[in-house]
C-alpha cells in the first residue's frame, strides 16, 4: 500500500474511533440551577392546571357600577371569584373538577326569575328607569348551590336625552 493509502486509512480509521468515542460518551452534566425564588403566599395563586388536595372556600368580590357608565344610563358590575373559576361548565360531574370551577346567578330589583351566567365578564344591564336599584349576584357550584352572594345598590340618575 503506497503511503498516502496509509495515511488516508489510518486518518479515516482515527476519525471513526473519535466519532465512536463522542457518540457513546455520557453527556455533560447540567449546571446546577438555582432554586426559584420564594413567593409569598397572596402574590401567587396556585396553577390552574394541576388538582388541589384542599381548596379555601369561595368567595365573591363585586366592584360598584362604574360612574361614567352610570352617568349614562348603563350599569356595568365588574366581578371576580375568588378561590373558583368562573367557566361555562355544569352538572354533577363537575364538581370533582380541581381547582373548582362556577359560575354566577344574577337578579335584578327581586325579580322572580335570574339568569346564569359562565363568562367572567362584567354584567352589563341597560334600560333600567331612573332610580334605585339593586343587582344580586351569587356565586354559584355547577349544580347551582350558591357558594357566596353579594347586593349591590345603586340609582340610576335621570337622563336628560337619550343615550
Amino acid at each position: 500500500m503506497p503511503a498516502l493509502g496509509k495515511f488516508a486509512l489510518t486518518s479515516a480509521l482515527l476519525t471513526a474511533v473519535l466519532a465512536t468515542a463522542a457518540c457513546s460518551a455520557p453527556p455533560p452534566a447540567p449546571a446546577a440551577a438555582a432554586p426559584p425564588a420564594a413567593v409569598a403566599a397572596g402574590d401567587w395563586s396556585p396553577a390552574p392546571v394541576v388538582p388541589l388536595p384542599s381548596q379555601p372556600p369561595p368567595s365573591l368580590v363585586v366592584d360598584a357600577p362604574l360612574p361614567e357608565q352610570l352617568a349614562m344610563g348603563l350599569v356595568v358590575l365588574r366581578y371576580r371569584a375568588e378561590n373558583l373559576r368562573i367557566v361555562p361548565v355544569y352538572g354533577p360531574a363537575a364538581l370533582d373538577v380541581s381547582p373548582r370551577i362556577g359560575h354566577i346567578h344574577v337578579t335584578v330589583d327581586d325579580a322572580a326569575w335570574h339568569w346564569a351566567d359562565g363568562s367572567g365578564e362584567p354584567l352589563i344591564i341597560q334600560s333600567l328607569p331612573a332610580g334605585s336599584h339593586k343587582v344580586w349576584i351569587g356565586l354559584a357550584d355547577p349544580t347551582h348551590k350558591i357558594l357566596d352572594e353579594k347586593t349591590v345598590n345603586f340609582v340610576v340618575p335621570v337622563q336628560s336625552g337619550h343615550h
